[in-house]
């Protein structure tokens, strides 16, 4: 994401919170000159370290989603703040999602889901990928409520009107002011609504194309939810969205030889890459048929060999 936004953005900071100290120390060693790194140790105040033992790993990282927005706005005296998800690739500026607000002091993108695989009403309307605050009473007043709201319940669970940290943001533009929901399809294009689009390259821009109107738009980021590492230096794109040629061409292709060449960064700091979790390809070991399939040909199965991205 950092060397996505390093091409494409004109003017921005990322601070990156690191939640174990092998992912901070390997961040600080490669001296990103356009990003501060922070230690759970600095962000964690009373009230976080209080509900931590009620949480998984995960769910702790959702709870604390509102909470590194409002430190990084407190601790760096920023005039906003835009909370990004790891696993975004920027494909142009994000700028334009920002100025099309004019001057809201919260954003917040929809999923915009296919229609096989609509989940608003227990998932949520809006996914929380690409959300912007502006340090105003508007923007600090839905901050903070969210924040509350995640310390009291942020589980990986589906109960009514509540789901991690996402649910809530589907009230935010009743409850509250100044909140915009962005209208850019270059906004969040996803595992969950790509079936709606078709893509293409031009004028050094990857274009999509909304199938249903022909309506034509820049994408701006697209999310890589469900993309994990698999063994044998391969990866599976998605365990349960349907991906066509057309996608993995034009949108998973730049983003796997760049995730690549961050791996080697990564590497070059005598660091070894450890997965949360690496998927295992049944009996690659021992069948020579899978093995042609994966090293020659580059997939088997919904399995993909990192060459069949770097040809």
């Amino acid at each position: 994401m950092y060397r996505s936004l390093e091409k494409c953005a004109q003017n921005f900071h990322l601070y990156i919170f690191a939640f174990d100290d092998e992912c901070y120390d390997a961040l600080r060693r490669l001296r990103l000159p356009k990003a501060t790194i922070i230690p759970l140790s600095d962000f964690e105040d009373e009230q976080l370290l209080a509900i931590k033992p009620t949480r998984t790993a995960g769910e702790y990282c959702w709870t604390c989603t509102p909470s590194i927005i409002l430190y990084s706005i407190r601790k760096f005296g920023l005039s906003n703040c835009t909370y990004l998800d790891a696993d975004l690739f920027f494909y142009a500026d994000p700028a334009v999602l920002i100025e099309e607000a004019k001057g809201a002091s919260v954003i917040i993108t929809p999923h915009r889901y296919s229609p096989m695989y609509e989940d608003s009403e227990s998932g949520g309307t809006y996914c929380v990928q690409f959300v912007y605050f502006k340090n105003s009473a508007e923007g600090m007043s839905v901050l903070e409520w969210w924040r509350t709201a995640c310390i009291e319940w942020c589980y990986n669970r589906r109960e009514p009107g509540r789901f991690g940290d996402q649910k809530y943001l589907d009230v935010w533009t009743t409850m509250f002011t100044g909140v915009h929901v962005s209208e850019n399809l270059g906004g969040g294009v996803a595992p969950w609504n790509v079936q709606q689009y078709d893509f293409d390259h031009k004028i050094g821009q990857i274009w999509g194309k909304e199938l249903a109107s022909q309506h034509l738009f820049p994408v701006i980021f697209y999310h890589f939810h469900a993309l994990k590492y698999a063994e044998k230096d391969s990866f599976t794109l998605s365990d349960y969205y349907t991906l066509n040629d057309n996608d993995i061409e034009f949108l998973y292709k730049p983003y796997i030889r760049v995730l690549t060449s961050a791996d080697q960064e990564i590497k070059a700091l005598s660091r070894k890459i450890v997965a949360h979790e690496i998927n295992e390809i049944p009996r690659i070991r021992i069948s020579l048929r899978r093995m042609f399939k994966l090293y020659v040909l580059g997939k088997f199965r919904e399995y993909y060999h990192q060459s069949y991205f770097l040809r």
